[in-house]
């Protein structure tokens, strides 16, 4: 098990009676509710920037190659994935 440590959170008292209130419906602790938004909040968030690390890595690579599939091949594809065919990407082209 990861070692693990006390953080403080600074709440106004809106949000604090709030949190309260709903770990009383989940039956669950507030620390418990807490703990689990924030291990939510930073798994959504670095998918979120690994996303855009690979969009701008993607972008990069255009920008120097030029390889491209265009808007319309993506749509086919797209479509093809859609109607349960196990369809291959379009190859890039410049």
């Amino acid at each position: 098990m990861a070692a693990t440590s006390t953080t403080s959170v600074k709440l106004d008292e809106e949000t604090k009676r709030r949190v309260q209130e709903l770990a009383k419906t989940r039956r669950r602790s507030t620390h418990w509710l807490l703990r689990e938004a924030i291990e939510q909040y930073v798994d959504r968030e670095e998918r979120r920037e690994q996303f855009r690390q690979s969009a701008l890595a993607a972008w990069a690579e255009y920008q120097a190659t030029g390889m491209h599939a265009t808007a319309d091949e993506a749509d086919a594809w797209l479509a093809r994935l859609e109607s349960g065919e196990d369809a291959e990407p379009p190859p890039c082209h410049d």
